[in-house]
């Protein structure tokens, strides 16, 4: 069972880079292996730039490996240089500690840490660099790595020829944390095996480099392609930001909104890349996107299964809803926090509170002060020819008034001309 997660990755399209190919996949037929990924942990969530190693550590545990998540309490105290164009803002110890601790959290949708056989590990690269002294890391580490190889390494050459930001010796370093923590793993817990993303590819052979010169040691590195979207633009960017797996920084609404919206050419790769479908499904529903695009389906399997893996079946459940309300779905049951969401998505308007009291206001005029008409004599035809919905319920009285008892969440109004056309009204 083991040796096939290798054959699961090609499939997928997840290998870029090896350091020996058949010598891998040879080890791996031999059975379970020990294997890591590392994350600085600069931010207090994982972003879902960074599902991709981190569920190909999972791929590697369902094959019955040991996967080691590696923070970078250290490392991230120094900044990768790695497709970067300038420094990074340095990290406290306490802010890193910090990130560490919500990360974990994210960690264990990803990862089985309960595992009897053979549960994931996290481990801090702090915890065994803390002690080391600048000498002897210098006697230990650095006499084993020459200044042309370092500089032959494309993060580093980059950034040297950049003659604006150049790197710092900080940066410059970066590489011989990371080999050094390649080294410790294998030395104390038999890590074989890094993988990362493409641009880590420097720092992974610096690793193996490391292990072999220190410890007679084969180790193995494996990198995955970095992820772009069919038109070249960075993948997990959109205009607001980056997509986040923490549902404060991204509501769980707009994370399953992304995946429902990428692009028709990218879905098929990336239910390769975002999920554990097998073949023969993935087939299926490239097939289904094949013969009928504009049903989406393959879209909604994969914003579906990723937002269960990340935030769990409830509440994707709530996301779903959310969407089936913007495309004429019933209000019924739906939280205010989802509703919020939906909020953020349509043309707002607020109105005072106190003239949706007492005798209320005429559905007639809101339609215009929404903007959803432009005088109150379409309004009016509007609502004639049924094309007008308020709380997705069909209005077609002129007369209609709108009153306390529409009002959801006690401040909220939602308006809606024809199939997909909305507009909200929030009491202020």
């Amino acid at each position: 069972m083991s040796s096939g997660v290798f054959e699961d990755l090609q499939w997928r399209g997840l290998v870029a880079d090896c350091t020996d190919i058949p010598a891998l996949t040879q080890r791996l037929a031999q059975g379970p292996i020990v294997l890591y990924c590392g994350f600085d942990p600069t931010a207090d969530s994982l972003h879902v730039g960074n599902l991709v190693p981190l569920l190909a550590l999972r791929r590697f545990q369902n094959f019955g490996h040991h996967p080691i998540a590696v923070a970078g309490g250290a490392t991230g105290s120094i900044g990768d240089p790695s497709g970067k164009t300038q420094e990074r803002q340095l990290l406290t110890p306490e802010t890193l500690q910090s990130n560490i601790a919500a990360v974990k959290v994210q960690l264990a949708q990803l990862l089985d840490f309960e595992s009897a056989s053979n549960p994931a590990r996290l481990v801090d690269n702090a915890s065994w660099t803390a002690s080391v002294s600048f000498i002897d890391f210098l006697r230990d580490v650095g006499k084993h790595f020459s200044v042309n190889m370092m500089i032959a390494k494309e993060s580093v050459r980059a950034r040297m020829e950049d003659r604006d930001t150049g790197i710092s010796y900080t940066e410059f370093s970066y590489m011989l944390l990371q080999a050094f923590d390649f080294y410790h793993l294998r030395k104390e817990l038999q890590c074989e095996l890094q993988i990362g993303g493409s641009d880590q590819w420097g720092n992974i052979t610096a690793g193996t480099d490391l292990c072999r010169k220190k410890l007679g040691a084969t180790c193995y590195g494996l990198t995955l392609p970095l992820i772009t979207n069919a038109d070249g633009s960075k993948f997990g960017k959109t205009v607001a930001g980056a997509i986040w797996m923490d549902p404060k920084r991204t509501s769980v609404y707009r994370f399953y909104q992304f995946w429902v919206r990428v692009d028709d050419r990218d879905v098929i790769r990336y239910l390769k890349y975002f999920t554990f479908l097998g073949e023969e499904d993935i087939q299926r529903l490239a097939q289904q996107h094949g013969e009928r695009p504009e049903q989406r389906v393959a879209h909604k399997a994969l914003a579906k299964t990723v937002t269960d893996l990340v935030h769990g079946e409830q509440a994707t459940q709530e996301a779903i809803r959310a969407s089936e309300i913007l495309f004429g779905g019933g209000l019924e049951g739906i939280s205010e926090a989802t509703f919020n969401d939906i909020v953020g998505e349509v043309p707002t308007k607020t109105l005072e509170a106190a003239r949706a009291q007492g005798a209320g206001i005429p559905l007639l005029e809101l339609l215009v002060h929404s903007g959803l008409a432009t005088s109150k004599g379409q309004a009016r035809k509007d609502l004639e020819g049924g094309g007008i919905y308020l709380n997705n319920q069909r209005i077609e009285d002129v007369t209609r008034v709108v009153s306390g008892g529409d009002i959801l969440f006690g401040k909220h109004l939602l308006l809606r001309k024809g199939k997909r056309n909305y507009a909200c009204v929030t009491l202020a």
